[in-house]
């Protein structure tokens, strides 16, 4: 969580070590794709999400989630029944998982340790992205075209509230204080929520980045990081309210990771890229490598334990155009989906 302004020394000192140990650890790190997994399948992709405690690996493909062991690329089981699936989000404390369906509109509850499906309840339109909040132990779905988020009860998984944000969210984070974060894509800004509220307080501007997608944040040192659609990292003070600077990313991205043991930044580029920046002050960062992965590996989880990022992306086939000329998405060539594992 944030620590309150006036930190004690100790606190101080202990976040400068961590400035110092990630700065040392960026120098010496350097990723690269340790191996890949042929996982197969049909259709399209979104976010990746690693249930620790669990070690399942859940990816969203279109009309279900896989589960995944990430040690060995093999299938675990699957979420079944989803239109448009999108996130998920996991709440150790009710050892219940939380996925959402953006085509029906619906939250999927499940058994973490089983994978069973215990039941759904509606959300909004387009839900997508999803977080569970520790503080207020409950979960977030962020609605695309409801501009709105919806809360769900971790224990019985119903929809008891919804937040009206104004505008389209992408991915949101949580300062584990009571405040949640959001990207709005299309106004180009940052929302901050008061979860107990279950209200806006403010918004920012974080231009010059348009099309905030991802989101991560570094809770020690008071900063959000969005990966924007202009190709650029959006960092934002949130006890301020306020853009702090940007850095140069990728092409095509729609995640974004932060590992605070090495103080490094993520950004999955859907042109065939990771881009790695490190945090030498919570005011400065450099780019220190761009990751060769593959095109369309835009999305990304990160095991905070080994440092290991996973994307994953497909091979693709001819790009089309359809009757007014407008090109179409390329589309997924069958069996090709390919699990990435990126570490240092």
């Amino acid at each position: 969580m944030f620590p309150p302004r006036g930190l004690p020394k100790r606190i101080v000192l202990l976040a400068g070590v961590a400035l110092l140990v990630g700065a040392v650890a960026a120098q010496t790190t350097h990723y690269h794709v340790a191996k890949t997994y042929a996982l197969g399948g049909d259709g399209g992709w979104d976010y990746l999400a690693l249930d620790t405690v669990n070690h399942h690996l859940f990816i969203a493909r279109e009309n279900h989630f896989m589960v995944v062991d990430p040690s060995s690329g093999m299938l675990i089981g699957e979420i079944p029944g989803m239109n448009r699936a999108h996130g998920v989000a996991f709440a150790y404390d009710a050892d219940h998982g939380f996925a959402t369906s953006g085509g029906d509109s619906t939250v999927t509850m499940f058994d973490l340790k089983t994978l069973r499906v215990l039941g759904t309840t509606i959300a909004a339109v387009d839900d997508d992205a999803l977080l569970y909040d520790p503080a207020t132990q409950r979960v977030y779905t962020f609605n695309g075209d409801a501009h709105s988020a919806s809360v769900i009860d971790p224990v019985s998984g119903k929809n008891f509230g919804t937040i009206d944000l104004g505008a389209k969210p992408e991915s949101g984070a949580t300062t584990e204080d009571g405040k949640l974060y959001v990207n709005l894509s299309e106004a180009g800004e940052v929302a901050e929520i008061d979860a107990r509220a279950m209200k806006v307080t403010r918004t920012w501007s974080v231009a010059p980045c348009t099309t905030p997608t991802g989101m991560a944040v570094d809770l020690v040192h008071h900063r959000l990081f969005s990966t924007c659609r202009n190709k650029v990292l959006a960092v934002s003070d949130p006890v301020a309210g306020k853009l702090v600077t940007t850095v140069p990313i990728g092409a095509g991205v729609d995640g974004a990771g932060f590992d605070p043991a090495t103080q490094l930044v993520f950004a999955p580029n859907g042109d065939g890229t990771l881009t790695v920046i490190h945090e030498a002050t919570p005011d400065h960062y450099t780019v220190v490598q761009t990751v060769k992965t593959m095109v369309g590996a835009r999305t990304m989880t990160l095991d905070y334990g080994t440092h290991t990022v996973y994307t994953a992306s497909a091979k693709f086939g001819p790009v089309s155009r359809g009757a007014t000329g407008r090109r179409r998405r390329p589309p997924v060539l069958p069996g090709t989906f390919t699990l990435l594992v990126v570490r240092p």
